[in-house]
């Protein structure tokens, strides 16, 4: 399991707490490159079997759905196979439901990437409503779900 962040996901949870749950480097940039023969976005792209992005916030989901990469996250997803990607959003209930969000979420599942998601209930900006990050124990299900698909040889 390999772990990267966004500047603004660090404010969260700092790089270290992953660090020790996975007992490997968090990737922060573009230019953090253990293996110089390949660009890091490029390595975890082609290594991973499943990119889950949690929390998927309406930034990001515009990021995708335009191909925007001006990121090592964004680059990373952008050089992704999308049947690979799942995106678990969370973000206030008037973000979620904005017409921009619901297209980019419509551009993301057309392009093949999953979406689980989002629930209702307490936000971070204390409201309550739709656009609340799905439980762990639903992503963590719904991967293992993913993980036991075997592709048609």
């Amino acid at each position: 399991m390999h772990v990267a962040m966004t500047s603004a996901a660090t404010h969260f949870v700092g790089p270290l707490t992953f660090e020790t749950l996975t007992a490997r480097p968090v990737y922060l940039n573009l230019w953090q490159n253990p293996d110089p023969s390949q660009p890091p976005h490029i390595q975890l792209a082609q290594e991973s079997d499943l990119i889950l992005v949690a929390p998927a916030t309406a930034n990001m989901l515009a990021k995708m759905a335009q191909g925007l990469a001006d990121d090592l996250v964004s680059s990373l997803l952008l050089a992704a196979d999308p049947k690979k990607i799942i995106v678990a959003p969370a973000m206030n209930t008037m973000m979620w439901q904005n017409p921009a969000t619901q297209r980019n979420c419509g551009l993301l599942a057309q392009a093949g990437i999953d979406i689980i998601g989002p629930g209702s209930g307490w936000q971070a900006c204390r409201t309550v409503g739709d656009g609340r990050m799905s439980e762990p124990d639903e992503i963590f299900a719904h991967i293992k779900h993913r993980l036991a698909i075997k592709p048609a040889s």
